[in-house]
């Protein structure tokens, strides 16, 4: 028995999401067609929707649907720091922590050879001109995957050239944990990031 053409157009639109191969698709697809058509209808509006409207802030790359966000206009934020985050789930994750009320730069990627994620890809000219613009500290605040602590060495050494100052977040041990739980190369890392203390 052939399948409709449009499930399976529907079933291949699927399979664009991360992590989603095609039994997981075919399952997606014959949820919403069997199950949940008011859903479907739902998905499909707003996803439209959202491609419509949504674009990126002009100054810090996030997504919005003003050209400048919310964030960026607003008076509360300091000017004097500029948070580098990869993806807008790690600028959520800075806020709901509350301890910087800078401005932030997304990515939107990182560098990632194997994945074709080159300096090209990534909106580099956009961030040197954002940090110019502030004349403030960079934070970089990348992931401490493989990928994460290129693309911070590669922003440092490129806002080091244009005379920016530039730091990076620290590693080390979490709130709470005890040493004889903690993995080898976070304990080193911890040591090796040790501060003085002021009495």
């Amino acid at each position: 028995m052939k399948t409709p053409s449009s499930l399976e157009d529907l079933i291949a639109a699927l399979r664009c999401l991360p992590g989603v191969g095609p039994k997981s698709a075919q399952r997606m697809a014959y949820h919403l067609l069997q199950r949940d058509r008011t859903g479907a209808m739902h998905l499909a509006h707003a996803l439209g929707h959202a491609v419509e409207s949504v674009k990126h802030c002009s100054k810090c790359n996030n997504f919005s649907e003003q050209d400048i966000c919310s964030m960026c206009s607003s008076a509360q934020r300091e000017g004097d720091l500029l948070c580098v985050v990869e993806m807008p789930a790690d600028l959520l994750m800075m806020e709901q922590a509350q301890c910087y009320r800078g401005m932030y730069f997304v990515l939107m990627g990182r560098l990632s050879p194997l994945d074709g994620v080159g300096a090209r890809e990534l909106p580099l000219e956009r961030l040197v001109k954002r940090a110019q613009e502030l004349e403030c500290e960079v934070i970089l605040a990348t992931n401490f995957t493989v990928e994460g602590e290129a693309t911070a060495h590669y922003l440092a050494t490129l806002l080091s050239a244009q005379g920016i100052k530039v730091s990076r977040i620290a590693r080390g041990l979490p709130v709470g944990g005890e040493l004889e739980h903690v993995d080898s190369g976070t304990l080193a890392q911890a040591v090796f990031e040790r501060r003085e203390i002021a009495v």
